[in-house]
């Protein structure tokens, strides 16, 4: 059985935390303020915690529901369609799906024609970065990446690390922003 120990998660899971947040809300800030409230709800909640999955799939879950309530947030500002959520059983440890109110395939062939230019400009952009940084950002931003591995493998300090993928992701908006939205 699984036990919480909440002096060790901003160590142990901030990074895969935010990493998996900012893919979808594409925001620092807010992203930020969603692991630090996932962090705040597990505390308030922690006498719930059954031990039953990890301790990361447990703060993961709350991060879900998080950043739902995030969307649900915006979209009740906008009067945008409502987000639905189903609970997934077939999985030991349980998942959340997030299922928009849009037709995902509901897609024209300038929409698809547009998907594969953006795809294009982003490869572009990422051949002017130079080859460690984007082998790095590639690796941490795409593929996931632990941190720790990724510093041993290019002997660097976390906080390198971080300065190498800021510095890329803004060598990437700037090359888009020249490239694709000009």
């Amino acid at each position: 059985m699984e036990l919480l120990n909440p002096d060790q998660w901003v160590d142990k899971y901030s990074d895969y935390l935010y990493n998996y947040t900012i893919v979808r809300v594409n925001d620092h800030i807010v992203a930020q303020d969603l692991i630090s409230e996932t962090f705040l709800a597990g505390l308030r909640s922690k006498k719930n915690f059954k031990g039953e999955a990890t301790e990361r799939t447990w703060l993961i879950s709350i991060l879900k529901r998080k950043i739902i309530d995030h969307y649900r947030k915006i979209n009740s500002k906008k009067g945008k369609a409502e987000v639905h959520i189903t609970y997934r059983d077939d999985d030991a440890e349980g998942d959340w799906l997030e299922e928009n109110a849009a037709d995902p395939f509901d897609k024209n062939a300038e929409d698809r024609m547009e998907n594969k230019e953006l795809g294009l400009a982003i490869l572009e952009c990422l051949d002017k970065l130079s080859e460690k940084q984007a082998t790095i950002f590639k690796k941490k931003t795409i593929e996931d990446f632990d941190t720790e591995a990724l510093c041993k493998e290019y002997n660097i300090t976390p906080s390198n690390l971080w300065v190498i993928i800021h510095r890329a992701r803004k060598s990437m908006v700037d090359c888009l922003e020249k490239n694709w939205f000009n």
